[in-house]
């Protein structure tokens, strides 16, 4: 059999999927001309495929999500996406006190979109708040850190740790934003969801949850913040699960703007004059997570051959070239752009389908066995990897869901293996990825204690050449255990109208308030 046999036998759904987009092509290229509907009434239309579960950037970590909460509210610090810089939103300026202690002072003249005014009582409730674990903040790995926030005056606070933590203002200039302070002590995350109130460019002015979020123009966005005063009115995103849906629409006009789109129909797309292809690499790592826990469904993956067998049975490198189509080969549990992620020693698992083979039959599984692999995006990604699971006997059923669902199915210690992909909530800190998945906390499904150990000292070491030595001795460890299987960084395929003027970053945030008409 040839080395890349398994990806040249595409499913019969994959035959369909690609003739139903070729119609599609020929259809809309017959369309003249394309509606400018959205550009005529300064709207932009953006279509995702997968909808929050909550509006509130605390209690939701679905990229949609994390993309509505930075054009909807702000953070305390703002961090260049070109030059990773640090500067003031926020806060105007901040110092570091001692080792475990930050103070800043804060801008005033600031409105939330309610009208209430921003201040110390602001930044001392919101992240007092999510940081108490009884209040169970879907990102709790990105506020766990936080000691306490004290109030010094009006528009002077101190934020501190529970032990020193080199990543916090990466932390704060990102994914930390800050909420009304006297709104959200009434309404909750509840009532946050239902009536969203942030600080930033856009405010949102509809949500029908699981069918769209409307964001209109925030005309008081304070002038002296980093972020540019916006120019496109309103952005309307529809949650359309179907990509086919999703092509369909930005085809016709109906849409301007899509993300996430496979290659193959990305390229294909390139075809229509009225529409553009842009692409990036991202800081998104991919990978494949083995439930190794009590009471795991699959307990064949407690053997080390057999996740050795999985790992081993997957050729990555024709996945990169053929499917991916771009991205960067991964041999470590991190994003390799993020600080201390190191690949230094890290045992690497190369195809070799014999050597699955071998160590299968040497576990006590000749023949194979059957196994549940959950994913929620990148799907045919997923079935090129289940072809090379079947190639060696491991029968591999798909089973494609919301990432909420499936996330809450892996907590529950419900889901064997798990196509994952972390895009870090923006933070460029090794210490945003790989612990969430291996530090001990509710999407760790492994609980390794001396892996746990070493990336909380990570976590807090601060020396930068002693962290980094410290993460590496945990990712060589989680590599020697064969507990996950690291893949590829994600690119990003966007497909929009021509007339729109957008950038796409390596963070994978897209920033309306940057974006244009032509």
């Amino acid at each position: 059999m040839k080395k890349n046999a398994q990806y040249h036998a595409p499913s019969m759904h994959r035959i369909k999927a690609l003739l139903a987009l070729t119609a599609c092509v020929i259809s809309a290229s017959l369309i003249s001309p394309v509606a400018l509907a959205n550009k005529a009434n300064n709207t932009l239309g953006m279509a995702y495929d997968q909808a929050p579960e909550n509006i509130d950037p605390y209690f939701n970590n679905v990229r949609i999500g994390v993309i509505i909460a930075n054009n909807v509210w702000d953070t305390l610090v703002y961090r260049d996406a070109v030059t990773n810089e640090y500067s003031g939103q926020l806060a105007k300026s901040w110092k570091q006190i001692d080792d475990k202690t930050l103070e800043f002072d804060l801008r005033e003249g600031v409105k939330f979109h309610n009208g209430e005014e921003f201040d110390a009582d602001s930044v001392v409730f919101t992240l007092n708040y999510v940081a108490d674990p009884k209040n169970k903040a879907t990102t709790q790995q990105n506020v766990r850190w936080i000691d306490k926030v004290e109030k010094i005056d009006k528009f002077k606070v101190r934020i501190i740790a529970k032990e020193p933590f080199p990543a916090a203002i990466d932390y704060l200039a990102t994914t930390l934003a800050i909420h009304p302070a006297k709104y959200y002590q009434e309404v909750g995350p509840a009532g946050m969801n239902a009536k969203p109130v942030g600080s930033g460019p856009y405010k949102i002015v509809e949500n029908i949850p699981g069918k769209s979020v409307t964001l209109e123009r925030n005309a008081d966005y304070f002038k002296e913040s980093p972020k540019k005063q916006p120019t496109i009115n309103k952005v309307k995103i529809r949650f359309i699960s179907d990509r086919q849906t999703q092509m369909a629409e930005v085809m016709s006009g109906g849409e301007d703007f899509i993300m996430h789109v496979p290659k193959d129909q990305a390229e294909n797309l390139k075809t229509l004059p009225h529409l553009q292809v842009q692409s990036g690499n991202t800081m998104r790592m991919v990978f494949l997570q083995f439930n190794i826990l009590e009471g795991t469904p699959s307990p064949e993956l407690k053997d080390i051959r057999v996740r050795k067998a999985i790992a081993h049975a997957i050729d990555r490198e024709s996945i990169l070239k053929n499917i991916v189509g771009g991205g960067e080969l991964l041999n470590s549990m991190c994003t390799p752009t993020q600080v201390a992620c190191s690949s230094d020693g890290v045992p690497v698992y190369k195809y070799d389908p014999a050597l699955s083979k071998k160590l299968l039959a040497e576990a006590g599984f000749p023949n194979g066995f059957s196994v549940d692999l959950m994913s929620y995006r990148e799907r045919n990604q997923t079935e090129a990897m289940i072809n090379y699971l079947q190639a060696v006997g491991i029968k591999a059923k798909l089973g494609f869901m919301q990432y909420a669902a499936m996330r809450d199915l892996a907590r529950a210690n419900k889901t064997s293996i798990t196509h994952q992909t972390w895009g870090s909530n923006l933070v460029n800190d090794t210490s945003a990825s790989t612990p969430v998945y291996f530090g001990g906390g509710s999407d760790d499904v492994a609980r390794d204690p001396a892996i746990i150990k070493l990336l909380d000292e990570g976590d807090h070491t601060i020396d930068p050449v002693e962290r980094k030595a410290v993460y590496n001795k945990a990712l060589v460890m989680i590599s020697e255990k064969a507990l996950a299987v690291p893949l590829w960084t994600l690119p990003v395929y966007y497909v929009a109208n021509k007339d729109v003027k957008f950038t796409p970053y390596q963070d994978e945030l897209v920033r309306f308030w940057e974006m244009s008409w032509k």
